[in-house]
């Protein structure tokens, strides 16, 4: 049903499956849609006007439930088997119908309107050679388009032309991968020297070959042939719908897919319709029901029989059978009767019910200022409402990293120089202080350049740049020269980074803000601003970073005529390559560097050498015969650069902090109290996945060992996987144990968890988890990963983000939840039984996904430790009392019919059994299941937990409801028999008889209501105004209805509706009545309340102790202790992690990369006093890739410059 509701459609999936090349012609509409291919319109809503209701009922009715009161429904329209009327059914069942309706309706018309949101933007398409402004739905395939600045992309698309130099164009792919620092796409020469010429692109007919529609974002392949000459096509020449275009003025595209086709909707993944494990237990409880019905109306069948043949001859003399009826179909007939009469056991209202607590526990997560994030104006919202109580089952958690633990934004924290160590901030006593929003900060109110987004405290290094200490100024000069970053300044002095990685730009941010400005750069020089004075260092060769080499390193000339080497990379490889009189020096560092590591931040060395004009000469010209040669390039190159890069001078190291989200250590360390796994599925790269891994605590040094898995065929990643087992448990078997698990024949194949002593993490690597993932070596991957208390898989695809989710669902009895921020997290989040969104700068495409939402990760343990088990446990109770309600209900006719002759007479009066489940027990059940609580949200933190019993299903599953039924079975004889005992040759006080039908049907439907409402009482662990209400305004209106009912005015009115006249006065003014209804509610309470507390006493739940602390504490418990910086001692981890991918610097010198030349300018500095001011203002900021301001609120600042002397003439 999921793929034919959904946007994709039946016909375009058989397509999709024949297409096996893409063939398009630019420019010509009418070739191109011969092929049919898909437009760009998107639809992801399931009904139109005309199909909803008979989709919609036709769904309802495929509820097993819905269908069944159907049949009653028909059943109760044959006068020969009906005892009950029509209007019985029928309402509850319109209701149920019409509210499940309503809520399908209003779900697709917000569908509607996101559709229509989409298809209707505007983008500019080259029609009839003159550019029109067309909706998205009517944008085509083979369509030229024209995009501006900060535009989204409209569709698939290849890249023609920029406005940039060398056709680059910078895109911001947050609305895929949900980073936010740019990229840079190219266009093919051929097609970029078209411009933005109309007639020219007009006239352009290249056609285009490449691979048919995918969901593969990091890859494309094909080719364009035009004008005789055929172009290979990558992933670099294509705009991908989704992606935003930053910092170009203008490009033209050519549509290539379009609509459901595109990448992006391609990774969007099915929709499929998500059931909680409560859900799929009540169908099976359901299906048992229906036979155990089938059970009980056989029997009274039977008895049935039996009386006709025995007793029934009696009555015939006054009771004349009709023609052809005898005892069998007599039968027969009360088999059906007792159908009718006895579905109560399945009551429509429980489904009923069931929608309106999960709508008010949605409300409660909406509604929640604690998971409310002010800064972005977001809300939690809970987008779905029929998944709330599996949040309180979570057993396992995907999450991705980038934009989900991380902010993307990278701060320089701290930094080595000399041996001096800075960042830190002290008391007057010497005591290191813990840095918080109050700290005071460095006034860089000197530096009328420096970014006011950027924020230092540690005032001694600011100090020493104004003093002129020329270790510090050749520091900071480093970060200013060697790098590949580039500069935009649109205003005077308002400066734009723009940077391959956040912690490129962190770093230049820095030296920006401690007097070393980068200013521009071509591809021969780069420009710097020192300390006010501009001076321009000639650029002569970067040597790029790469994953083998860990560093990059800049040669430049300065103004004064020296040549100097610049080098900054892993501090490992660059100890390796100082010179020998480093040595005390590095010692230090070394000793920085591990202080560094133990907060959790990314390292960096910094080197430098001077060079002498011969030896560079007589290197550049065998770097020149080298970058030249045909063979062998790339190692002739690493031999000339490890011939450079040698004898350095170490200047000290950087301590970058790649800021996780608020919260994130505290809230993984908590979910892991409430035995939830956590695994990181990200495409990031290894390093960077580990240093996340650390920094959030799901990597810990005290683990007793990290595993790696990173081989590249399926043996070695077979027995590396193998190895780990083996190591934390050398006992477990080569085969894994499998156990059969299921209901009515769907058998399920279940791994159990093993147990391992100690602590083991695991990290793996995409290309061997493509291995690890195949089916032979699937059940080793599992049993390895869920051995280990974290794992992380980095450099992964979408695709196995959710392969991964789904072999956990496959094998293990556990409740999955995905939660991520970007596209390429949508296949996850689809796939696992919950799926939360992140929302904010990343993007919407995960939220619109999701099943829930909210801005930050740390509210996920609001959502799950407080909204996920109280809706769990408050569900479960629910079902409970509901069951066992109506079982009693149930039952009381079951013995009843022995007393009856199987006449399928009612014991209650109709009107009571119609409004028993809709108004009488409605309410006070609805309040416990809408306000109930164990423990509150605080004491809930405090004990994660109190989260563990319901991963173990322990307070709703077959066995609670068979000790459900039997409880009910019990209550249901006292509730008969002792009424019927005490009516039995019973008189009333002046003499006259009171055991008639109605007086014992009156007793035994009062008792029966009063006994489940003190039921009720005993169940409710947390009484409100609301439920006192419910509770007893429920008991006024069932005694307020019976007396309306009985009263003469309404037997007159409708004298065959409400024949019960005077009998509630009759019966309800007798003491012996009263005594009975006492004594029946004590006897039906009395065990459960003997049987709690032997349990308490004996045997204690969590929720026990924790309750006995409440009752202690007589008060909410102190407030959760503030949170602490989390030090410990860890192996350093270089920044490099973070960085490049290989060959921007070759971008760099030739030219590409770079935008028009900016006009000269001014240094912009003026040689005034020196500013004693502070900013206090804002939070600590941080670089962001995008330029964007990272929760930031500008300071006021004079700007002014301190220098010390004038600069050389």
């Amino acid at each position: 049903m999921g793929s034919k509701m959904s946007f994709f459609g039946l016909s375009f999936a058989k397509k999709k499956e024949r297409e096996e090349e893409r063939w398009l012609r630019a420019n010509d509409r009418e070739f191109n849609l011969s092929f049919k291919y898909a437009t760009n319109a998107i639809k992801t809503s399931k009904y139109n006007l005309f199909t909803f209701l008979p989709l919609n009922l036709f769904e309802q009715f495929q509820r097993i439930a819905n269908a069944y009161f159907l049949f009653l429904l028909v059943l109760q329209l044959i006068p020969e088997i009906s005892s009950l009327s029509w209007f019985t059914t029928v309402v509850p069942l319109v209701l149920v119908l019409s509210v499940t309706a309503a809520k399908d309706a209003t779900d697709d018309i917000n569908r509607h309107k996101s559709d229509r949101h989409v298809n209707n933007r505007k983008v500019e398409v080259l029609i009839n050679r003159e550019l029109r402004s067309e909706k998205w739905m009517d944008v085509q395939v083979g369509d030229i388009i024209k995009l501006e600045n900060d535009q989204f992309v409209t569709a698939d698309l290849l890249l023609l032309s920029s406005s940039e130099p060398l056709n680059l164009v910078y895109i911001e792919t947050a609305e895929l991968d949900g980073e936010t620092n740019l990229k840079v796409k190219q266009a093919l020469t051929v097609t970029g020297d078209m411009g933005d010429c109309i007639e020219t692109l007009a006239a352009f007919n290249g056609e285009v070959r490449c691979e048919p529609p995918n969901n593969r974002l990091d890859k494309f392949t094909g080719t364009l042939t035009f004008q005789g000459q055929k172009y290979s096509l990558d992933n670099e020449k294509i705009l991908l719908r989704g992606c935003t275009l930053r910092n170009t003025e203008w490009c033209f595209g050519l549509v290539i897919f379009g609509g459901p086709e595109t990448k992006l909707m391609q990774n969007c993944g099915r929709t499929t319709f998500k059931r909680t494990s409560i859900d799929r237990l009540m169908n099976v409880l359901v299906l048992c029901i229906f036979g155990f019905l089938a059970v009980m109306c056989t029997i009274l069948a039977i008895g049935n029989s039996i009386w006709e043949q025995r007793e029934g001859a009696k009555f015939t003399a006054f009771l004349p059978r009709q023609d052809g009826v005898d005892a069998a179909f007599s039968a027969f007939l009360t088999f059906w009767s007792y159908v009718i009469i006895l579905n109560t056991v399945v009551p429509i209202s429980l489904y009923v019910s069931v929608e309106i607590i999960r709508l008010g526990n949605s409300f409660y997560i909406d509604w929640d200022r604690k998971m409310y994030y002010s800064r972005s104006d977001t809300p939690a919202e809970a987008r779905t409402t029929t998944l709330n109580e599996e949040l309180g089952q979570i057993k396992y958690i995907f999450s991705d990293k980038t934009g989900t633990l991380t902010q993307n934004i990278m701060t320089f924290n701290k930094c080595s120089i000399n041996g001096k160590s800075y960042g830190d901030v002290f008391d007057y006593a010497g005591q290191r202080l813990e840095i918080t929003e109050n700290t005071e900060r460095v006034d860089f109110s000197f530096n009328p350049l420096a970014d006011p987004k950027f924020h230092f405290h540690d005032h001694s290094l600011v100090e020493a740049v104004k003093l002129e200490n020329p270790e510090v100024h050749t520091f900071f000069r480093l970060l200013a020269l060697c790098h590949t970053v580039m500069a935009e300044e649109k205003n005077e002095g308002d400066l734009l980074y723009q940077a391959q990685s956040p912690d490129e730009g962190a770093l230049v941010t820095a030296a920006r803000n401690f007097g070393f400005v980068f200013r521009s750069r071509t591809p021969e020089t780069v420009t710097i601003v020192e300390m006010g004075v501009q001076r321009s260092y000639e650029l002569l060769t970067i040597l790029d970073f790469n994953n083998v080499r860990k560093r990059m390193s800049v040669i430049v000339r300065s103004p004064e005529g020296k040549l100097c080497l610049y080098c900054k990379g892993a501090d490992t490889i660059i100890f390796e390559r100082l010179h020998q009189s480093c040595s005390k020096l590095m010692e230090v560092t070394t000793e920085h560097l591990s202080e560094f590591a133990g907060d959790g931040l990314r390292t960096l060395a910094l080197a430098y050498k001077e060079l002498d004009e011969e030896y560079f000469a007589r290197w550049k010209e065998h770097h020149h015969e080298a970058s030249t040669a045909l063979e062998d390039r790339e190692g002739r190159l690493d031999e000339l650069y490890e011939e450079i890069e040698k004898d350095l001078l170490l200047l000290g190291a950087t301590a970058i902090e790649d800021k996780l989200q608020d919260g994130v250590p505290q809230t993984i360390e908590q979910l892991s109290k409430a035995d939830i796994k956590i695994w990181v599925l990200t495409g990031d790269k290894q390093e960077t996945a580990e240093n996340i891994g650390y920094s959030c605590n799901m990597l810990r040094e005290e683990m007793n060992e990290v595993f790696i898995v990173a081989a590249n065929s399926a043996e070695e990643v077979r027995e590396e996987l193998r190895n780990a087992r083996m190591k934390m448990k050398p006992e477990s078997g080569e085969e894994p144990i499998i156990i059969a698990k299921g209901i009515l024949g769907k058998k399920s194949k279940v791994i159990p968890d093993e147990t391992v002593d100690g602590e083991y993490g695991l990290v793996i690597n995409g290309h061997s988890l493509a291995y690890a993932l195949e089916k032979s070596m699937e059940l080793e991957l599992l049993r390895t990963a869920c051995m280990c208390k974290t794992v992380i898989c980095c450099r992964v695809t979408p695709l196995q983000k959710a392969q991964v989710v789904e072999l956990v669902k496959k094998y293990k009895k556990a409740v999955t939840l995905a939660i991520g921020d970007g596209a390429n997290d949508v296949s996850m989040i689809k796939a696992a039984h919950i799926g939360v969104g992140i929302s904010g700068q990343e993007g919407m495409q995960a939220v619109l996904s999701s099943d829930f939402s909210f801005a930050q990760f740390r509210y996920l343990q609001r959502l799950l430790l407080v909204h996920g088990r109280w809706s769990y446990l408050r569900m479960c109770k629910f079902l409970r009392y509901f069951f066992y309600k109506n079982f009693t209900f149930t039952f009381v006719h079951f013995w009843y019919a022995f007393f009856c002759g199987f006449s399928a007479q009612t014991v209650y009066d109709e009107w009571f059994i119609t409004l028993y489940n809709l108004v009488y027990t409605a309410l006070p059940v609805l309040g416990m299941s809408l306000f109930d609580q164990d423990v509150n949200d605080r004491w809930s933190f405090q004990y994660p937990q109190l989260y563990a019993p319901g991963q173990l299903n322990m307070y709703f599953s077959k066995t609670a409801f068979v000790r459900c039924a039997l409880h009910s079975g019990y209550s249901s004889l006292v509730l008969f028999f002792i009424p019927y005992a005490a009516m039995y040759d019973t008189v009333r006080d002046d003499g006259k008889d009171i055991a008639d039908y109605q007086s014992f049907a009156l007793l035994a439907q009062t008792c029966l209501l009063i006994a489940v409402c003190v039921q009720l009482g005993l169940d409710m662990s947390y009484w409100t105004a609301v439920n006192q209400f419910f509770v007893w305004g429920s008991l006024a209106m069932y005694f307020a209805v019976t007396f309306t009912f009985y009263s003469n005015g309404m037997y007159l009115i409708f004298t065959a509706s409400f024949p019960f006249i005077g009998t509630a006065r009759n019966s309800l003014s007798q003491p012996n009545v009263w005594l009975t209804i006492l004594l029946t509610s004590i006897l039906c309470v009395l065990p459960v309340v003997a049987y709690r507390f032997l349990l308490i006493q004996l045997w204690p739940t969590i929720n026990d102790k924790v309750r006995y602390k409440v009752r202690q504490a007589k008060a909410a418990p102190p407030p959760l202790p503030s949170r602490v910086r989390m030090r410990r001692t860890s192996s350093r981890r270089s920044a490099y992690a973070f960085s490049h991918a290989q060959g921007y610097g070759d971008l760099v010198t030739s030219g590409r990369f770079l935008r028009r030349p900016p006009a000269a300018r001014s240094a912009g500095f003026s040689p005034t006093g020196r500013s004693t001011g502070f900013i206090h203002t804002g939070r600590s900021g941080g670089y962001s890739p995008t330029g964007r301001l990272q929760n930031f609120r500008k300071a006021e600042t004079s700007l002014q410059m301190y220098r010390t002397r004038e600069p050389a003439s």
